[in-house]
């Protein structure tokens, strides 16, 4: 069948009623950007898959019930070395049969699909957004309404005043959205807009501010909503642009930027301006996702002063980046003041490895070392983190950074991979329940973080009316298909428990049985390591979260004769499946025994011209008898790594320096 052939049909497949795609429908599309590279379809039914930008693409549909996803690969062998499916609050793990997976979605949710490390530039993911079905959309020859039908529409669109701009399913736009000095704009829909402007790919032009140069760009507007459309950028360019305006609202769109530079693709700017609201997104950028600043003249007039921006509120959203900050704010010689920022429930599946001369962040701000201005008010609460570098990075001069908070913050697997930093006049600032695996930070070494010249030291407390989430499991020592009783700490007040096991199954109540049916892991990457997550809700409907590996043994590493050995060993206290993660910035392996545990990944250099590498995480398991056990550590660069373990009994924690001479 022909591309056209193929449009036509998915046109025809999307006007069915949800019961004839048991309730799941999907969107026609344009054969000009349907992709092969994967096959997708929903109970059985053909879902039409976009290339976005780089190696990236997407699915668009309607869900009003429970739908099986199905998705092949191109080759046979592509989901060889596991599957990675994200969030993991959502706790899928797919079938693997060949080059299908396969797993139930029951409910809206936005997506990424990758193979296990795949997600910095040069990444394949593939994006599921299952919207949640309109409700009285726009028609054809309604009042106001500027109407896009299914097709390809090229050009760019420049909004008016008072009116509604509706890109229908099979809409796509080859273009840009202007919201330049209007009012009481609504633009909706489930269509696509894509960028692709004319900036230079090796140099940084993106930042420019003008029309048709962004995928969005608001000029002085005002009062303007933007929901439902998914938006592609693929030149180097800031992809949504916000210059003093106010009261914009950012709703259910989807964001998604791939630059072969890997740069310059932030996902949201304001400059200036504020009052603004983005509510179930999803961003995929090649830069920071969002960016407070309060203006950009380009780099050779930094310091020309704009206006101040606040109130920011980010909410129920999907944030990934290739590289850099979550936020950012200011930058050096920058001088402006900000104020009341609030990111929650939030979902941060990848965060920039390495630096911009200072490690990225879920928030940093910096203005070191001649930036001025005053930032206030802002907070993170509720934020699961799946992958991520380090927590903040707050380095202001003068006149200062006050409260800021951090509660809620659950780093589900990995620690910290670079301290954070309080430098210069930064005070208020609070970690509230912020908690690593299944440790609540309350000191600086568990974050950890840095309290350097002219800063003030954070404070740790639990204010949160949310119960507390902890678990331990028996036995130690677990083979596939052996039952394993799990129960959850006792906490005060709880309304219910949900456990998500990593093998696909979930439950509920405190204590629990379950049997994991192979060895695969979670990632389907032959480590026998299943990520299990437990989510307390209170009856105050406040939640809290806790993360433990659960290992299968597949074969047991027997103990050593470490008589007379002064170092490297370590003493295991009983069978188990262990963890060991392996920080490094170079070439670095971790053997125990004979036995390779972990090695570590290609160096990833530091960007802006900053010297060295980024740190990175490598992590295997390993059956090990209780007993001693020599620990044998091959490092290329004796700076910057560490060795940490996690098993039966203990969390997360650093093997002490004697076992790794």
């Amino acid at each position: 069948m022909t591309g056209t052939g193929l449009s036509r049909l998915f046109w025809c497949l999307a006007l069915l009623p949800a019961s004839a795609l048991a309730k799941a429908t999907v969107y026609p599309l344009p054969a000009e950007i349907q992709s092969n590279h994967f096959t997708v379809t929903i109970d059985g039914n053909p879902a039409p898959v976009a290339h976005a930008a780089s190696g990236y693409y997407f699915v668009n549909f309607d869900l009003a019930g429970s739908a099986r996803i199905a998705v092949t690969a191109e080759s046979a062998d592509y989901w060889a070395k596991g599957v990675e499916v994200q969030p993991w609050r959502h706790g899928i793990r797919p079938t693997r049969n060949g080059r299908t997976i396969a797993f139930t979605l029951s409910k809206p949710a936005k997506l990424s699909i990758s193979r296990p490390g795949d997600h910095y530039s040069i990444a394949e993911m593939l994006f599921l957004f299952a919207n949640p079905p309109e409700v009285h959309p726009p028609r054809l020859g309604d009042p106001g309404v500027r109407y896009y039908g299914a097709g390809i529409h090229r050009e760019d669109i420049h909004a008016r005043s008072g009116e509604t701009i509706y890109l229908d399913r099979g809409a796509v736009v080859l273009g840009s959205l202007n919201l330049w000095g209007v009012e009481n704009v609504k633009v909706l829909g489930r269509g696509i807009l894509i960028h692709d402007g004319p900036q230079n790919p090796n140099d940084d032009q993106g930042w420019m501010h003008r029309p048709n140069w962004h995928a969005i760009v608001a000029d002085h507007a005002r009062n303007v909503e933007v929901r439902g459309i998914t938006f592609v950028v693929r030149s180097r360019t800031w992809m949504i642009q916000v210059q003093d305006s106010r009261q914009v609202t950012f709703e259910n769109i989807k964001v998604i930027g791939g630059c072969p530079g890997n740069a310059n693709q932030d996902g949201i700017d304001w400059l200036g301006g504020g009052d603004a609201v983005v509510r179930d997104c999803f961003f995929r950028a090649s830069d920071d996702i969002f960016a407070i600043y309060d203006n950009w003249l380009g780099y050779d007039k930094l310091s020309v002063s704009g206006n101040d921006v606040s109130n920011i509120t980010i909410e129920d959203s999907v944030l990934s980046t290739s590289i850099s900050n979550v936020v950012r704010v200011s930058w050096p010689q920058k001088a402006f003041n900000s104020r009341n920022f609030v990111m929650r429930n939030c979902d941060v599946i990848h965060m920039g490895i390495g630096g911009c001369r200072v490690p990225f962040a879920l928030l940093e701000i910096w203005a070191d070392p001649t930036g001025k201005g005053q930032h206030s008010g802002y907070l993170f609460e509720d934020i699961r983190m799946d992958y991520w570098y380090s927590l903040t990075q707050l380095r202001q001069p003068s006149p200062g950074i006050r409260d800021i908070r951090f509660r809620n913050i659950w780093a589900i697997e990995r620690p910290a991979l670079a301290p954070s930093v309080l430098l210069g006049d930064v005070d208020g600032v609070t970690f509230d329940n912020v908690k690593i695996g299944d440790r609540v930070a309350t000191r600086d070494q568990d974050i950890p973080v840095e309290v350097l010249s002219g800063a003030k030291a954070p404070q740790y407390a639990r204010t949160s009316a949310a119960p507390h989430a902890s678990f331990t499991f028996a036995p130690s020592a677990i083979r596939p298909g052996q039952a394993v009783k799990f129960s959850a700490s006792e906490s005060a007040d709880v309304a219910s428990y949900e456990w998500l096991f990593g093998d696909g199954a979930i439950a509920s109540g405190k204590r629990v049985k379950h049997v994991f049916p192979d060895a695969g892991g979670t990632l389907w990457d032959g480590s026998g390591r299943f990520r299990v997550l437990l989510k307390v809700t209170g009856k105050n409907g406040k939640v809290d979260w806790t993360s433990r590996p659960v290992v299968m043994v597949k074969s047991w590493l027997d103990t050593e004769n470490v008589a007379g050995a002064a170092a490297g060993y370590i003493d295991v206290p009983v069978d188990g499946g262990y963890t060991f993660t392996l920080l490094s910035k170079d070439k670095a392996e971790l053997r125990i025994g004979a036995t390779l545990v972990a090695t570590s990944p290609p160096p990833v250099p530091m960007v802006c011209g900053a010297p060295g590498n980024a740190v990175q995480a490598a992590t295997g398991s390993i059956g090990l008898r209780a007993g001693k056990h020599r620990v044998r550590l091959a490092v290329a660069d004796p700076d910057g790594f560490a060795v940490l373990w996690e098993g039966p009994g203990f969390p997360l924690q650093e093997i002490p320096a004697r076992a790794l001479r």
